[in-house]
């Protein structure tokens, strides 16, 4: 269970993530989401003022899973190389693979980004930092080249959320996430 949310509200957004994915964000209803819940409709709006705060809780459920296996995943790691990989695994493979299962991905992506916009860019401003935290024993280096730590983890963000939403398959996803790593890594070296 997720901090400071109650066991009721993370079941119930865990049956609204189901319905989203099997029929979309913009046909799925409150009432689709209370009967995959398993719950009454006022309980649901009782926990939920409308579809748009289930979107967004949706978001930050995911974002909060995420941030956390990244920062357990990163104390287990050496170099920077390993330290991008396990950003990357949790915050673009992870959730491009799970819109891959999902028949009605264009309509999860659209809907979350019109309804949710606010809480997409606190997820990503949240991934930013930690970038931003692995890049800090490079900052001498990166000034040096007249790049500030926080100017490349939003180049890093940014860019590696727009591979996860433009790649065309697994392969080309993993390519891009590859010469992303190759790109940041030849960047902070001391030569150059």
């Amino acid at each position: 269970m997720m901090a400071g949310m109650a066991k009721k509200q993370e079941d119930i957004l865990e049956a609204a993530i189901r319905v989203f994915v099997r029929y979309g964000v913009q046909r799925s209803s409150m009432s689709d989401i209370a009967k995959e819940a398993g719950v009454a409709r006022q309980t649901l709006y009782n926990a939920f003022a409308n579809k748009e705060e289930v979107l967004r809780a949706t978001i930050r459920l995911f974002s909060d899973r995420s941030l956390h296996r990244v920062k357990a995943g990163l104390k287990d790691t050496q170099g920077l190389e390993e330290q991008l990989n396990v950003i990357f695994e949790h915050t673009v493979v992870a959730p491009y693979l799970n819109l891959l299962e999902s028949p009605n991905a264009a309509d999860f992506i659209e809907g979350f980004n019109r309804a949710a916009r606010e809480e997409i860019e606190d997820q990503e401003e949240r991934t930013r930092v930690v970038i931003e935290s692995v890049l800090r024993p490079y900052r001498q280096v990166l000034k040096e080249k007249r790049i500030s730590t926080k100017q490349l983890s939003d180049f890093v963000q940014r860019s590696s959320s727009a591979a996860k939403h433009s790649a065309s398959d697994m392969p080309h996803l993993e390519t891009l996430l590859r010469t992303l790593t190759q790109m940041i890594l030849q960047t902070v070296e001391e030569r150059g």
